[in-house]
């Protein structure tokens, strides 16, 4: 028996038709889609929140010098980049020299770092890095309180 064309054109309509059912399950394929874009943010963003200076900083109350505190010299970096040592400008590379005459101190002196504002983070880590290379461990932070007063007054 021959098929009509006619009867062929309703076989290929009927099984098309069966084609387009609603499928059951659920399509995962987005859902891998996004896994994968967040783990890849996430491989992106770890190493860049992990970079860091270490610092050994000290613990307890901080020692008692009866006779006299000891000497303090401030270290500022300006928005420039540039350096001062208790106010006087310091060229980059009279830095090591002067942090080696710092730490032969005998008087124990303090150093305190002061970062502009306005200096770039990269500079004040180059700073950073040069203290700790040069062994200085009495350092101590100033400067912050203007970052303060800034974040009060925030809309």
């Amino acid at each position: 028996m021959v098929a009509t064309s006619t009867q062929r054109r309703s076989r290929a309509h009927a099984a098309s038709e069966a084609d387009f059912t609603p499928i059951a399950a659920i399509n995962t394929t987005p859902l891998i889609d996004m896994m994968l874009v967040i783990l890849i943010m996430l491989i992106v963003t770890i190493p860049m929140s992990t970079h860091k200076v270490p610092l050994d900083l000290p613990s307890g109350p901080p020692p008692d010098f009866p006779d006299r505190p000891p000497p303090v010299h401030r270290l500022t970096v300006v928005a420039s980049g540039a350096l001062l040592w208790d106010g006087q400008a310091l060229p980059a590379a009279a830095l090591p020299a002067r942090l080696g005459a710092f730490q032969a101190d005998p008087l124990l002196p303090v150093l305190e770092l002061n970062a502009e504002g306005e200096a770039r983070y990269e500079r004040v880590d180059q700073v950073f890095a040069q203290i700790r290379r040069s062994g200085v461990t009495r350092l101590g932070f100033v400067g912050n309180e203007g970052f303060a007063a800034v974040l009060d007054h925030r809309p």
